[in-house]
């Protein structure tokens, strides 16, 4: 079951959705006033770039853009489930948010149908840093370490995981440290708190850790060890290989093989409306070029850089964007309307679960409700992604 989720990995949009006519020059793109996105920490990736690409809203449409920052996934999608946000710029997160497991198994959240406007795929790559006085070469030289988890972030966690996996590794072979937020957890790694933190190779913090007196170094996971992503893929499915070309301690003549998945991915909720979501995402391809050198990793979000055929689809209102870009397929239309039909699966299986009259209990809720999404999804011949 989850080799054929595999197969989906690697790429990232589609749908098709018929919309009232809608102005289509920049010119008549309509923002509203003001709009607050939620992005991670304060000089991250993703949140420097959300900053970019709303100094470019202000400058063009003289739209203010407020960007939260936030801790972990599940801070990072309140405002928005609560229409106090219209966009969110997520990571790995927005997968297990829309499969409702770790930490969206919870009774009060449940499988999320979020759906992506642009995401960015650039020079950079995520992986696990690791302190270069801890003396890790390769992935599996990190038993024994202390490696950095986030509280309430199952994509930062399950990430570090994953990559664990390459070199053979579980979460029992290692010390985790947990930490509050992202950014607290690569201060820990600064100040020897912990050895290894999961984030971006072109991220504030691990720019910070390699300038420190510890140093940073990002263990290989080169694409020719066929066992080791193998392994990866089990536990994060949504990895694939590239090269590191940029980012701290990286560049274009000392590149590193790792691994790599959209981020940032700007989601909206399947809810809003289809201008709304097309108005920003058409915002951001015909403008962009008056943001992509605002922050490391923006380039990425080209109309024609897009990852095609992910796990998490494309909102109607974006699609719509990208076919007046040229940038839309008739396969990846047929790819996205499956993905659609997913998020209802599991809408459909997380209401039936919540009248069966689960347990109370925390735990007992999440196994009673992994029981029911995986039959779900086994009697809609989809892939579970988490066996």
């Amino acid at each position: 079951m989850i080799h054929r989720l595999m197969a989906l990995a690697p790429a990232a949009l589609a749908g098709f959705s018929v919309f009232a006519a809608l102005p289509a020059s920049a010119e008549d793109i309509k923002l509203p006033p003001t709009m607050a996105v939620t992005a991670y920490d304060t000089g991250t990736a993703g949140f420097n770039i959300a900053v970019g690409v709303g100094k470019m809203m202000k400058d063009k449409y003289g739209t203010d853009v407020r960007v939260l920052p936030a801790g972990n996934d599940v801070a990072r999608l309140a405002p928005l489930r609560a229409k106090r946000a219209v966009s969110s710029a997520m990571g790995s997160g927005t997968y297990f948010a829309q499969e409702g497991v770790f930490e969206f198994g919870a009774k009060e959240w449940g499988p999320q149908a979020l759906q992506l406007l642009l995401s960015s795929v650039d020079c950079n790559c995520g992986s696990l840093g690791v302190a270069a006085d801890a003396g890790v070469k390769e992935i599996k030289d990190l038993k024994g370490k202390r490696v950095g988890f986030v509280v309430g972030s199952p994509a930062l966690n399950q990430n570090s995981l994953a990559v664990l996996a390459f070199g053979g590794l579980t979460q029992n072979d290692v010390k985790v440290v947990e930490f509050a937020s992202y950014g607290a957890m690569w201060k820990g790694l600064i100040n020897n708190d912990t050895d290894a933190a999961f984030g971006t190779t072109i991220t504030g913090p691990a720019k910070e850790a390699e300038t420190s007196p510890r140093g940073l170094v990002w263990p290989p996971l080169p694409a020719k060890d066929k066992e080791g992503w193998a392994r990866m893929r089990k536990v994060g499915s949504f990895f694939f290989p590239q090269l590191a070309t940029c980012g701290a301690g990286i560049s274009a003549d000392k590149p590193v093989e790792l691994g790599n998945y959209p981020y940032p991915i700007f989601v909206a909720y399947a809810s809003q409306p289809a201008d709304q979501i097309y108005a920003i995402t058409k915002a951001m391809i015909v403008n962009y070029d008056a943001y992509k050198d605002s922050a490391p990793g923006a380039g990425g979000l080209a109309a024609d850089r897009q990852t095609k055929n992910w796990v998490v689809p494309v909102h109607p209102g974006a699609v719509k964007a990208l076919k007046e870009a040229g940038q839309w397929t008739a396969e990846q239309d047929a790819y996205n309307n499956a993905l659609y039909k997913r998020q209802e699966v599991l809408a459909a299986a997380w209401a039936d679960y919540g009248k069966s009259n689960p347990p109370a209990d925390e735990k007992a809720f999440l196994d009673g409700w992994m029981k029911a999404r995986a039959a779900a999804l086994t009697k809609g011949n989809m892939p579970n992604g988490f066996e």
